[in-house]
């Protein structure tokens, strides 16, 4: 079985995972837009394509599925799930599988105010958020909440200038500067980090793995414990069945007073899925079973738990002339 990684960036971790699952007659080839991205070199061929925002891009990616007689097709960064849900059928039509959600679920999730309206109409707990300075201070006045609140940019990624604001003022210059945020109510609990497998032929989650986040650095979980509850379990059953997901997910809660808050979802794999794998949830093998028509059952919460992660940085070297060439 092959599979084309997508925006393979700096998950190089994951392909070598990735491949440990896989029998010795499958193949990962690995594309970027870079030949400097560290991940292409851990798959067992990488191509350089256009940017993903490039007209020929689809076109690119589609000819390297014939080429490679690719099974599957995944990325790993959010601008480009909406692209692939959205030719899912151009894919289809060559006999390959796209593991992102349905176009309409992948835009609720890079939308962050579309999601929280979204979560308030399928009466899924979450934040209260606004989608400006008026619509927060509406709340502010008639003391509905106080600060400190959250801001950041409503299609931000990796918690780039997510931040807490302490004061009216503050936030005031921040919306005046800023033009695309979003801004939310700050809950003072933990925060958890959930790794979903969500079937792409029955539609449910069958696998999940969560982790309480102890170190964070630029949205990604450096340090964490594996945490289990079977109330956690049925909010993320329930929430999932209220989108079109297919494949793996990443979930973001916050935990007050045993209550659990979703605040975002990335519907593609997380860095921090090592941690599940490592525990040994193997979201490889569910792939494949979809890929070859399977239906995978149940198997939720089946880890140990307060088993603990501590993400490290590596490296991978190559001399120039090794380095990955341009698709033609």
């Amino acid at each position: 079985m092959n599979f084309l990684f997508c925006s393979a960036g700096i998950y190089a971790e994951i392909i070598k995972d990735f491949k440990m699952s896989l029998d010795k007659d499958s193949k990962i080839v690995a594309v970027g837009n870079s030949n400097t991205q560290a991940a292409l070199y851990l798959a067992d061929k990488q191509y350089v394509v256009p940017n993903i925002t490039d007209d020929k891009y689809i076109d690119v990616l589609l000819d390297i599925c014939r080429k490679e007689k690719i099974d599957a097709v995944l990325t790993f960064i959010d601008l480009e799930v909406e692209i692939l849900a959205e030719n899912r059928g151009k894919f289809k039509e060559i006999g390959v599988e796209v593991l992102v959600p349905e176009a309409e679920t992948a835009r609720l999730c890079f939308y962050k105010y579309r999601m929280y309206d979204y979560l308030k109409y399928s009466n899924v707990k979450t934040v209260a958020s606004f989608k400006d300075f008026d619509d927060f201070y509406r709340s502010y006045e008639a003391k509905v909440l106080d600060f400190p609140i959250f801001i950041k940019p409503e299609t931000g990624c990796g918690s780039v200038r997510a931040r807490r604001v302490y004061s009216l003022e503050e936030l005031k210059f921040a919306c005046s500067q800023e033009k695309d945020l979003i801004i939310q109510e700050f809950i003072d609990g933990f925060e958890l980090d959930v790794d979903v497998y969500v079937d792409t032929i029955r539609g449910k989650a069958v696998s999940i793995f969560a982790k309480k986040k102890l170190l964070t650095n630029l949205g990604g979980t450096k340090i964490a414990f594996s945490y289990k509850d079977e109330k956690l379990f049925k909010v993320i059953e329930d929430a999932v069945s209220k989108f079109e997901f297919k494949g793996p997910v990443d979930m973001e809660f916050f935990c007050k007073d045993g209550e659990y808050y979703l605040l975002e979802v990335n519907p593609r794999f997380s860095a921090a899925y090592l941690h599940a794998y490592s525990c040994g949830v193997d979201f490889v093998k569910l792939i494949v079973n979809n890929v070859k028509g399977m239906e995978n059952p149940a198997d939720i919460g089946n880890y140990e738990e307060d088993v603990l992660m501590m993400k490290y940085d590596s490296l991978v070297v190559r001399k120039k002339d090794e380095l990955a060439k341009s698709y033609e």
